[in-house]
């Protein structure tokens, strides 16, 4: 089916790397100085997927749907700070690359440019691709940081295309949530959706992207590999 793109771009957490326990380790580890409420990993799991920032306000609030609640905005830096920190020392913390991630990632390398797209912190990413011995594969890895608004919007799509002399139509765009088909969908690029990451609990098939796939290595049927 995309035998005829050149450039893979892939989601991070929840598309490559089951980050959930380093992310809730350091969360928990946070709102513990701060004698702060914790949270389960399954609680955390619902929430991750929307960037650091959106996470630490939903872990304050104790909801999804923290954009009911005033959040004081000192509170919120201070808990960013000491979570940026905690988690930059713990990054890899009991995370595990999803099965079959590296074998097929390096089949579709022989033939696809790949990229990375992420909402995780731009400052983090080489380290979590180089921790799992997969950054090899990638032409160019962005993330928060590298581009000034974040997935839903499709300008970190559009960058990476550019950067690399890839017309968006070239492209396909491999992601675990809405927020990586909504980007697709806006940017006019395929969109495979995996089913297994943080969806936050929503049926992704509204989002009607290209294909949907339950394991990583099923890609090798959509490229040629």
């Amino acid at each position: 089916m995309f035998s005829k793109k050149e450039l893979i771009i892939f989601d991070m957490d929840g598309t490559l790397i089951d980050s959930a326990p380093s992310l809730a380790y350091a969360l928990n580890k946070t709102l513990e100085q701060l004698k702060l409420p914790t949270y389960d990993l399954a609680t955390i799991r619902k929430w991750i997927g929307n960037g650091a920032d959106i996470l630490i306000k939903r872990a304050l609030i104790g909801d999804y749907n923290y954009e009911n609640h005033p959040i004081d905005s000192e509170k919120f830096l201070r808990t960013k700070k000491l979570f940026l920190e905690i988690y930059g020392a713990n990054l890899t913390k009991d995370a595990t690359l999803y099965d079959g991630v590296e074998a097929t990632l390096k089949k579709l390398a022989q033939n696809y440019t790949l990229a990375l797209a992420t909402n995780k912190p731009v400052e983090f990413v080489g380290k979590m691709l180089q921790s799992f011995n997969i950054e090899k594969y990638f032409h160019l890895s962005l993330g928060a940081g590298s581009v000034a608004k974040k997935k839903p919007d499709p300008e970190i799509l559009f960058t990476i295309c550019k950067q690399l002399d890839i017309a968006p139509a070239k492209a396909v765009m491999v992601g675990d949530s809405k927020n990586d088909l909504l980007a697709a969908k806006a940017a006019n690029i395929d969109s495979i959706a995996l089913t297994y990451g943080y969806n936050q609990g929503a049926n992704l098939k509204e989002f009607a992207p290209t294909v949907i796939c339950n394991h990583f290595s099923e890609l090798e049927h959509y490229f040629n590999t």
